[in-house]
């Protein structure tokens, strides 16, 4: 038994427009929880971070905290990337529908998906 499950996706060669989308990103988080049967526990904030003229050239970050955890994106239109996570206490995450739904959703051309078993010595019973 473990405490929950959390899938990080890196997505490369994503549609600038699609990245640069901040209605597409917000619905996509909406939609994600939807699919997921994940319950909201207020509905997701989007804010637009400036590039910082490194290696980080700006985009959206949005999140949506849910009742089993939170779903984060970060986008990077001028670099066709996306950063996602998606952390749940519930076990038996669905990873492909997961990186399925962002390639299709910002037509992403290659992924980088990790999975990690979150809290494996969790406790079994309160203190």
């Amino acid at each position: 038994m473990h405490f929950g499950e959390h899938v990080t996706i890196d997505g490369y060669g994503g549609l600038h427009d699609l990245l640069d989308d901040k209605d597409l990103v917000l619905r996509s988080l909406n939609e994600l929880c939807e699919k997921l049967g994940m319950r909201q526990l207020a509905p997701p904030v989007i804010y637009f971070a400036k590039g910082n003229n490194f290696k980080d050239p700006g985009g959206w970050s949005a999140f949506v905290v849910i009742e089993e955890s939170h779903i984060a994106i970060h986008t990077f239109p001028a670099r066709g990337f996306l950063s996602a996570d998606v952390y749940t206490c519930k076990n038996g995450m669905d990873t492909d529908l997961i990186s399925n739904y962002f390639m299709e959703t910002f037509d992403l051309k290659d992924i980088e998906k990790n999975f990690i078993i979150r809290g494996k010595k969790y406790p079994q019973v309160n203190i």
